[in-house]
């Protein structure tokens, strides 16, 4: 009786191990979701260019990475690694050269300033937030740009190239991006560059599924072309988000098993113990089969009501959440856990 009463309550755990493990799935793509907009949505996702890093538009125009699949929208960029630095500081940065006409999603993050500030020939530039403050600089200060894969030959040597570019306002997307990344004028940047005329990095691709840039890349392109994207830059970090879903899925899992297993060795006990009264209740007339099913409703009703105080503690702690977060991020040195409920 003992061996069916196991087998009967391992049955009891067993879907909700699964309900309990698919209740786990919803959370994690909305993290995902969160890193995609907050990283991915406001730096280059892709990069078309060519082997020797330029490209001509008008040798390949819009119309080429504009047909490719999964592409949702298509600008012209020049970026670049570059060192800036201030009358109070050094630091290093990614420069976007951006038209001021082109969208941008950084321009709805703009501070005390606009996109048509970046006017060709002027070498204006507008900073994250956080870069800003670590260069200690402010709205019309001067930065030095300089960028050591572009060099050029001078009496003194071979000396990266560099100009002095003025500040003319700052963005805070409270992302990482805000430490790192600078807008300036596209033509302002590839003359920085060192490029001819017209010249640019490559076309800068919108993907409408960033994380599935393996199944992009492995399509074929146009001669000539040659695809960058996010993972050169932020590979390391997504690897380790796909990391945390298999470790949670294999916490979630032994959870379940410890309970599992903790209810079948006090169901187990139980029986040992009530081994007398259940020769009663056999000397009564009760068949093995009833004295199974008074032990499976003992189990289940176990099950039942841990179940019902688990989902009662998680509706209690979900309406009262905007209230813990603070308190958490206070505790997490303001740290943010993205958070979505839906119906």
């Amino acid at each position: 009786m003992q061996t069916e009463i196991n087998v009967s309550t391992c049955r009891i755990i067993y879907w909700p191990a699964l309900y309990a493990r698919a209740g786990s799935r919803p959370l994690r793509p909305f993290f995902e979701r969160e890193l995609e907009n907050n990283i991915l949505g406001l730096m280059p996702q892709a990069l078309l260019t060519s082997p020797e890093g330029r490209l001509d538009p008008k040798r390949i125009p819009v119309s080429v990475p504009d047909a490719l699949a999964g592409v949702t929208r298509v600008a012209p960029l020049t970026t670049g690694d570059v060192v800036l630095q201030s009358a109070r500081g050094v630091a290093v940065g990614v420069m976007l050269g951006v038209n001021p006409t082109d969208p941008e999603p950084l321009s709805h993050y703009l501070v005390d300033t606009r996109q048509d500030d970046l006017v060709a020939g002027q070498y204006r530039v507008i900073l994250g937030d956080e870069l800003a403050a670590a260069l200690g600089v402010k709205r019309g200060d001067a930065v030095r740009l300089m960028v050591p894969g572009a060099s050029q030959f001078t009496p003194m040597g071979r000396i990266p190239s560099q100009r002095l570019f003025t500040v003319v306002g700052t963005f805070a997307a409270n992302s990482e991006v805000d430490s790192y990344q600078l807008l300036v004028n596209q033509q302002d940047a590839s003359r920085l560059m060192r490029y001819p005329a017209g010249y640019i990095n490559g076309w800068r691709l919108w993907l409408q599924q960033p994380l599935a840039v393996d199944e992009l890349r492995a399509r074929p392109l146009p001669d000539g072309l040659v695809w960058h994207d996010w993972r050169e830059r932020k590979g390391e970090l997504f690897q380790a988000v796909r990391m945390e879903k298999n470790m949670m899925g294999l916490l979630l899992s032994l959870i379940v098993a410890v309970a599992a297993f903790n209810i079948i060795t006090s169901l187990g006990l139980l029986v040992m113990e009530k081994q007398a009264e259940v020769a009663i209740l056999q000397t009564q007339g009760l068949t093995r089969r009833q004295v199974m099913l008074v032990f499976i409703a003992q189990g289940a009703s176990a099950g039942i009501v841990g179940a019902l105080l688990g989902a009662g503690l998680g509706v209690l702690l979900a309406s009262q959440l905007n209230r813990l977060m603070p308190v958490l991020g206070a505790l997490l040195d303001g740290a943010v856990l993205p958070v979505a409920i839906k119906p």
